[in-house]
């Protein structure tokens, strides 16, 4: 009788040590974070920058008449560049033109007839008007028309101004909009000879 005997055979290993990493893979592993922190700083600095605003910043305010009743609201997107002001008003002068500016102080006093918001925001020390040489204002924009039921709605882009972080030159935050009785000539100086200030609203 013939007995198989059991061979045992040594099993290959089938993992190879890895090889050492070398001093020149080290640098160059280093290098690479580096390269990658540096652009997330990047991109976070450019985040700041003018021209940079974060999609959808937006802030909400209500317009206020001379007596300090709200008859309106006003709603202000950054966007890349400029602003949108979005504007709907009721109980204004029906069926005309009225001027839209925005001024330079955070203030709507009803009682003083909102002359607490300083004049027409003017960063860049320029005249009034849109016919005027050396104009506009920043603050400067269209005249706007109220219906025949005294409402105005409107969608304004203002890329003369910012909306961002309120730290910039040209940036609107703490300003205030105002809605004048008369439309602007877009000429006279120094704010277009557009009437008595009827409403107010600050950009918060």
């Amino acid at each position: 009788m013939f007995h198989r005997e059991n061979i045992c055979r040594p099993k290959s290993n089938a993992t190879a040590n890895p090889a050492p990493i070398s001093a020149n893979d080290t640098r160059r592993m280093a290098l690479a974070t580096a390269a990658t922190a540096a652009l997330f700083a990047l991109g976070a600095a450019m985040a700041l920058l003018p021209g940079h605003a974060k999609a959808g910043e937006e802030a909400q305010s209500r317009f206020i008449n001379t007596s300090g009743a709200e008859i309106g609201t006003l709603t202000v997107n950054g966007v890349p560049d400029a602003a949108i002001l979005k504007i709907a008003l009721t109980d204004l002068p029906p069926g005309q033109w009225v001027a839209f500016h925005i001024h330079e102080n955070g203030e709507c006093d009803a009682q003083g007839g909102f002359k607490s918001a300083g004049g027409h925001f003017n960063p860049m020390n320029k005249s009034h008007g849109h016919e005027f040489a050396d104009g506009p204002h920043a603050g400067d924009m269209m005249n706007q028309y109220v219906n025949d039921k005294g409402a105005l709605y409107a969608q304004i882009l203002n890329n003369a101004v910012r909306f961002e972080d309120g730290t910039g030159e040209t940036d609107i935050h703490g300003k205030t909009v105002i809605i004048h009785a008369g439309a602007d000539d877009y000429k006279s100086q120094p704010s277009g000879d557009a009437g008595d200030r009827i409403s107010c609203a600050v950009i918060e």
